[in-house]
């Protein structure tokens, strides 16, 4: 059953940093075995019951469209009446009872411009994400975090695995050593927001409007932002080693994102 909740997910970006991959497709179409990683956090997320989705598109827009609208085709076997064009019938494959609202919203525009451009196809409270990271966060108990404080802004706060080993000493001596260590100090941004209907009013239809910015630290100074800490699986994916990591979790027969039946 749907949640009855849209789930925003930020899909224009340029993906600069993962350039090898993103020259040809847009970052959230590079593949964690086998299906782009768009497909898997949708996925977590109708798995959690909410399945209306409104993609917020820019660069490379045409490569995630194709993908939607053939959607159907590349799931399953099919039959082409070549007498009636467009009659198509589809045998077995998947089925995905997800509404997927596909929006150009600029090649340029920045983060809080694309939410602007889309707010015509929200309605009431609603979802946000990127399209680039994974994790095992528990939505519905952040939709109701949300609405027990009846604020504007709910962000999900992580603490990610550093990328450097950390050691703790005493003078020369190691008390202790960890490689891969979290980070301890403080939280993150973690990309998981529960918005009111509100968040429309901070941002505005120009390109340049970052809603990490000036939206959110205006939310912020407003007394209208709140956070839900998330202390288990996250894990963007701004480089190789961060898609290798995803890969494994998946080969593992455990990626801790997956709440449906593989």
């Amino acid at each position: 059953m749907s949640q009855g909740m849209t789930v925003v997910i930020l899909c224009g970006g340029r993906g600069t940093r993962f350039r090898e991959q993103t020259e040809f497709r847009p970052k959230p179409m590079i593949e964690v075995a086998g299906r782009p990683i768009l497909w898997h956090i949708m996925s977590n997320y109708a798995g959690w019951g909410f399945r209306d989705f409104v993609l917020c598109l820019g660069y490379k827009a045409d490569v995630i469209k194709r993908y939607f609208l053939d959607y159907a085709a590349l799931q399953s076997d099919f039959t082409v009446d070549l007498e009636e064009p467009g009659r198509i019938r589809y045998h077995g494959g998947e089925r995905s009872d997800w509404r997927v609202t596909c929006v150009d919203t600029g090649l340029d525009a920045m983060t809080g411009a694309r939410l602007k451009r889309v707010q015509r196809y929200v309605q009431g409270d609603f979802l946000l994400t990127y399209g680039d990271g994974l994790s095992d966060v528990d939505v519905p108990a952040t939709v109701a975090f949300h609405r027990r404080h009846n604020k504007i802004a709910t962000v999900t706060g992580v603490r990610p695995q550093s990328r450097f080993g950390e050691l703790v000493v005493r003078g020369e001596h190691v008390d202790q050593f960890s490689e891969k260590p979290h980070v301890e100090q403080g939280y993150i941004n973690g990309g998981f927001f529960v918005f009111s209907p509100r968040m429309f009013d901070y941002v505005v239809d120009h390109d340049a409007c970052i809603l990490e910015r000036e939206p959110l630290e205006r939310v912020a100074r407003d007394g209208e932002l709140m956070m839900h800490p998330h202390h288990g699986f996250w894990q963007c994916m701004d480089t190789a080693r961060d898609l290798e990591r995803l890969e494994e979790h998946w080969a593992s027969g455990r990626a801790p994102w997956v709440n449906w039946q593989r």
